[in-house]
């Protein structure tokens, strides 16, 4: 008659032996050795200790409707900018123009997508335009992970060799980040205008000087991927026209990770690589004892039930 197993257990040996033993210290050595090896292991295929990560958020732009213009003509140039004490300075230059802005979401989140500009400047017949300088500034903030608040700029500069009539771009409005942001809290280290429009001094509205404080920033944005069309053949009596689309994409922020976030990221990679040892050493510790290469008192209770 056929017989079924219906159930079944390991045969379980214990070996014992004197506290000091080659065994006793063959299973010292072997247990720290399976745990600490993996650390090693881990440690110097580097990255075991994430220091950094990364993340996606739509940052939040609003335009602040701050310009400064400036258009190169054959005898200087025309200028004009929403700060009273620049356009004091530039009297003799100034000339100002017809602005209309719209920031538009166009996927309905609450967020702006990008800004369309449009700016119109008077000239006279006899002015020809050979070159435009345009910047804006902006107010930045991320809110998911930091709480992060920052007044950026943007800048175009083009030159052309013909005299134009109309100058229009297309631009991404980049994040620009040179070290990791905190991973929590508030930071607000750029939360100020990178122009000091109450300025009575002309150093304050320099363009080198505005660039040079400004790249000392650890994280800003900047116009990039500009595709720029310059058209010629301005009619009698018509303005200067600067037509402009700012997008804003979405950046990867890079953070510093906390404490726990740290941690995970180190047992997800030393678990896998312990496992193999504890196999292997697993593996070792029973062709060892089960061939009585150290002695010891084994301990079988299918003999013990026997007798």
């Amino acid at each position: 008659m056929a017989m079924l197993e219906i159930y079944n257990h390991p045969e379980v040996r214990r070996y014992k032996a004197h506290f000091c033993s080659k065994a006793t210290f063959f299973i010292i050595f072997i247990s720290l050795v399976s745990f600490i090896a993996p650390f090693f292991v881990v440690y110097k295929s580097f990255g075991f200790w994430k220091k950094t990560d990364v993340y996606k958020e739509q940052l939040q732009v609003k335009f602040q409707h701050n310009i400064i213009l400036f258009l190169e003509t054959p005898n200087g140039y025309l200028t004009w900018s929403t700060y009273n004490n620049f356009n004091k300075m530039q009297q003799n230059n100034l000339r100002v123009p017809l602005i209309k802005s719209r920031e538009v979401d166009k996927n309905g989140d609450g967020i702006n997508d990008y800004l369309s500009l449009n700016l119109q400047v008077p000239l006279a017949d006899s002015e020809q335009i050979y070159g435009v300088k345009l910047l804006l500034t902006f107010y930045s903030s991320l809110m998911l992970r930091p709480l992060f608040y920052m007044q950026s700029l943007g800048y175009v500069n083009h030159e052309s060799r013909l005299p134009g009539a109309d100058f229009s771009f297309i631009s991404d409005l980049v994040w620009v980040q040179k070290t990791p942001l905190k991973h929590q809290g508030t930071d607000i280290r750029y939360d100020s205008p990178p122009i000091d429009g109450n300025s009575a001094y002309v150093e304050a509205f320099d363009l080198q000087k505005i660039f040079y404080d400004y790249q000392q920033r650890n994280v800003s944005t900047r116009l990039e991927n500009i595709y720029p069309v310059w058209m010629s053949g301005r009619g009698s009596g018509q303005p200067f026209t600067i037509n402009g689309t700012i997008i804003y994409p979405t950046p990867t922020v890079e953070i510093y990770t906390g404490f726990w976030q740290t941690l995970k990221w180190g047992f997800i990679q030393y678990m896998p690589v312990l496992i193999v040892f504890l196999y292997g050493f697993n593996q070792i510790k029973w062709f060892i004892f089960n061939n009585h290469l150290f002695p010891c008192v084994v301990d079988n209770p299918l003999k013990s039930h026997q007798q």
